[in-house]
């Protein structure tokens, strides 16, 4: 006697169809973001710990969540975007379900009060990021009334597979795969809630002292974002590479309508003398992504403010 359900699928095999299927949606331009984790652990980090603590505070969805962790677990999520107020998600079940999370924004005086009580105290965005900052700044952003989580109000949940129940597995999935995504892009909540994370820094945007090498830029540098590049000695000679390295090169423009792609992050970089650690925090970006643009194909997609950071530090490497 059949009651309408799917015949079971053993994990294996749901996976493997599911690879099929992203593979399918990648050759047609669809970026997908799968959740890989390998393990019990989920989340690892402040932000992602954070982030799973306080879905599990909510009576109405705690006894629900459990049944996604091994569906996160084992990498039946194959694809989530977090976008400014919503997250978009396919979960391998059956087959592969579509699922829509939107989140209200962070209310205003929310947020002007976050801002307030850390004023003066976020000295650097890697530090906020890593989760690294005083206890008492580090919980007035993760107070479960009155910080940048969601509240269960604020949060509508959508799955288009065939279980009654709102909170399905699928969905449960999805909030923990968040979790496991902030770990790495923290500043992703931020956007989820529609706010700016740079607005608890009050540094200006200068490198770390002590950490930047002195050095100068030289060699060939023209492909730089399009850069034209202008001697401030004549030319001459050169009997070897260190002489020609020696040479000082300032800017003349920069023109990166055509693009950044991962050699010219890479490159500015190695140019400033900087370590991806010391480079993410000139940026305010953290290590993550800073390795995630040096290993991508193709020109980079990236938002205003990260292109105007590396005119920056690019401008202040040949002032100095």
């Amino acid at each position: 006697m059949s009651y309408g359900w799917s015949p079971y699928i053993p994990v294996a095999k749901r996976l493997a169809n599911a690879k099929k299927e992203m593979n399918k949606l990648r050759k047609k331009g669809k970026r997908i973001q799968p959740v890989e984790k390998t393990g019990r652990k989920i989340t690892n980090t402040f932000w992602g710990n954070a982030w799973c603590s306080h879905l599990e505070l909510f009576s109405d969805l705690d006894s629900r969540l459990p049944r996604g962790r091994t569906y996160v677990r084992n990498g039946s999520v194959c694809h989530l975007e977090i976008k400014k107020g919503q997250i978009e998600a396919m979960v391998s079940g059956s087959e592969i379900y579509n699922i829509k999370i939107k989140i209200n924004p962070l209310a205003d005086n929310i947020w002007q009060a976050i801002k307030k009580q850390c004023a003066g105290k976020v000295g650097s965005l890697l530090e906020l990021m890593q989760g690294k900052l005083s206890d008492n700044v580090m919980k007035v952003v993760s107070d479960p009334e009155k910080g940048l989580f969601p509240q269960s109000k604020d949060i509508k949940l959508e799955c288009d597979c065939p279980d009654w129940a709102t909170m399905c597995k699928h969905v449960a999935a999805v909030l923990y795969g968040i979790g496991a995504r902030l770990d790495h892009s923290p500043e992703l909540l931020f956007l989820l809630r529609d706010v700016d994370h740079k607005d608890l820094v009050g540094a200006e945007f200068k490198i770390p002292s002590g950490t930047r090498k002195k050095v100068q830029v030289a060699g060939d540098l023209s492909n730089i974002f399009g850069i034209d590049l202008q001697k401030t000695s004549s030319p001459s000679k050169q009997k070897t590479t260190d002489e020609s390295n020696s040479k000082k090169i300032t800017q003349k423009k920069i023109d990166i309508s055509r693009g950044i792609h991962a050699f010219h992050i890479t490159k500015l970089r190695k140019a400033l003398g900087m370590t991806k650690t010391e480079f993410s925090a000139l940026l305010g970006k953290n290590v993550a992504t800073i390795s995630n643009w040096e290993t991508k194909k193709g020109i980079l997609n990236m938002q205003a403010s990260s292109r105007e950071a590396l005119e920056k530090a690019f401008k202040r490497n040949n002032r100095e």
